[in-house]
């Protein structure tokens, strides 16, 4: 029987009167490198947020590490990056990860630990507004690796990297996934190409789940020659 580290039921999302969220209901595999994948505005961020624990809901349940979205006992168990840098730009790279360091109660060590794994030890003096965007979004990843979490909630994490970089990231993501304890990783794209990335894909539209499911079973259920056009079809499927 799989194991679900997020387990979502029926979520509803309301927003100026407008749903956002139609009764969602997916699960994400600990120990998966789960991609969620659809186009811009589809609700990706908001479903992201809903199992942060940070958006309010209509109706429904999600639940992370079995405890209910937005527990106090997940604070230092769940990891979230945005699409815009969440760390500050007037301090430097070390300063920003000893500060959150110690908001989360993390190992005097972590910083180190964390900086080497995404390969900015040589910045570590470097004020954050000063480094390149891809920089910046590795300072964001190392401040949701401190305290160990077991589940990183990833929104957009590649977006405007080059290839190298999105390569070595996603190399990153599948070290932690396959670790002896392992960390289960949700990453949000729009872009179809990195679903060859990931173990297991949640494909989005419109507020509501195409499909669940791993790669290759989606494009032998569908027939597709990549994951764009399998989205293609259940699209056109669902019309």
């Amino acid at each position: 029987m799989m194991n679900f580290a997020v387990d979502i039921r029926e979520l509803r999302v309301v927003r100026g009167g407008q749903t956002v969220l139609h009764d969602v209901t997916a699960q994400v595999p600990t120990g998966s490198v789960t991609g969620l994948l659809g186009p811009s505005g589809c609700g990706k961020t908001t479903l992201m947020r809903s199992i942060v624990g940070v958006q309010k809901v209509a109706g429904g349940e999600v639940r992370v590490l079995g405890l209910p979205a937005g527990s106090a006992a997940l604070r230092d168990r769940i990891g979230y990056v945005t699409q815009a840098p969440s760390v500050y730009g007037d301090l430097s790279v070390m300063e920003n990860l000893r500060y959150f360091a110690a908001v989360l109660g993390a190992p005097r060590e972590d910083p180190e630990r964390v900086l080497a794994a995404v390969g900015l030890e040589s910045k570590e003096t470097a004020r954050v507004d000063r480094l390149s965007g891809g920089q910046r979004a590795r300072v964001s990843l190392a401040a949701a690796l401190l305290g160990a979490p077991k589940v990183l909630v990833l929104d957009e994490p590649t977006v405007g990297l080059d290839p190298v970089l999105r390569a070595e990231l996603w190399g990153l993501f599948h070290r932690l996934a396959e670790a002896d304890d392992p960390v289960t990783l949700l990453i949000s794209s729009h872009v179809m190409d990195e679903a060859s990335r990931c173990t297991r894909l949640l494909l989005m539209r419109e507020g509501r789940i195409l499909a669940s499911d791993t790669p290759r079973a989606l494009l032998e259920s569908t027939g597709a020659a990549d994951v764009e056009g399998a989205f293609l079809a259940l699209v056109g499927a669902a019309s």
